[in-house]
């Protein structure tokens, strides 16, 4: 609330305006249509079960992985929004194996690119866990007015203009930066509106929890297998042990860590070699706003945010949170 009035996503994206002032309101009339597509899709998932949403597609996506009818339905109507708004000349997203573009009338001067994981963790809806979709948002480097390229989607995550996520669980909350500080809003079903509620987050320069999928303990780097052990360790002056909490939902880990204060980690393994999570989906938007709230995201030696995309689908490891809690897995990790 400001002044005791409740703000509404679309105002306070106006009254940041200012903040981007190259855009002359392209970028306010994007992130108006991504809080539609959100609104839209926030609706299905709070039905799936009644409209026969649940379940497998029966396909499997560029991943190997099987498609959830959400998914399909998430990527499709997120696609259609960003088409429709005619800010966006391309988009990459995790259900595609190609980047597709925009050639219409009302795309070509488009000056953003959209990267996207439509639904993070949807085999969760079948046992109704929170789940969510993450966005990055780059400016193009090609020309404006032509055919977007592999250039313009393969930028670091330095490059970004905006990040973001939508968890869907007990409430709906949007949650973005524009690399001004994190702001938090929470849909309210009444007036159908995304409503101020996280004003300028911080996240906690120590935490006291930590999220990994323990069951693929033996299948860790010796680093990772340290650091669990110190996080389970009793130590009075660091508040150890620390609580392990894992849901298997990337925005439902990261958004509980990210307000309480705990470390995210999904390192490489012998089954994912390189990491499975992705660099331009995954992690680039979450890197983004765990720095702009005082948090570090890092590979295990570098910053998340430095690293040169190589290919859109490309997997890395990964370890976002509290501040001191990446240094020290980071030690741990250069150390074993």
């Amino acid at each position: 609330m400001v002044n005791g009035k409740i703000q509404t996503l679309n105002q306070f994206i106006i009254e940041r305006q200012k903040e981007h002032p190259y855009a002359k309101g392209e970028f306010s009339r994007l992130m108006h249509h991504v809080g539609i597509a959100a609104k839209i899709v926030n609706r299905e998932v709070n039905k799936a079960g009644l409209v026969d949403l649940l379940g497998d597609a029966g396909e499997e996506n560029i991943q190997g992985e099987t498609q959830q009818k959400l998914d399909v339905y998430a990527d499709v109507h997120f696609i259609d929004a960003l088409k429709s708004c005619g800010e966006v000349c391309g988009i990459a997203t995790e259900e595609n194996q190609h980047m597709i573009t925009f050639n219409n009338a009302l795309s070509k001067d488009a000056k953003y690119i959209f990267l996207m994981d439509p639904l993070d963790g949807s085999s969760n809806i079948d046992v109704n866990v929170s789940i969510g979709t993450l966005f990055s948002i780059y400016k193009r480097v090609t020309p404006v007015g032509t055919k977007a390229e592999m250039q313009d989607f393969l930028q670091p995550g330095n490059q970004q203009v905006a990040s973001g996520y939508i968890l869907y669980g007990s409430s709906t909350m949007l949650v973005y930066t524009t690399g001004n500080g994190v702001n938090g809003f929470t849909l309210d079903p009444s007036i159908g509106e995304f409503c101020l509620s996280h004003r300028d987050i911080k996240t906690p320069k120590d935490g006291t929890i930590y999220s990994i999928n323990e069951g693929n303990y033996s299948k860790f780097p010796f680093g990772v297998k340290s650091y669990i052990k110190y996080c389970q360790e009793n130590d009075a002056k660091t508040k150890r042990p620390y609580s392990s909490r894992y849901i298997g939902s990337l925005v439902a880990d990261f958004h509980r860590n990210f307000l309480k204060g705990g470390i995210f980690m999904y390192p490489e393994s012998v089954s994912y070699p390189t990491g499975k999570l992705r660099l331009l989906y995954e992690c680039n938007p979450i890197a983004f706003l765990a720095e702009q709230a005082g948090g570090l995201a890092s590979d295990g030696f570098n910053r998340i945010m430095d690293i040169q995309p190589k290919e859109l689908h490309q997997r890395i490891p990964f370890y976002v949170g509290s501040s001191n809690m990446v240094k020290k897995i980071e030690q741990f990790l250069k150390e074993r």
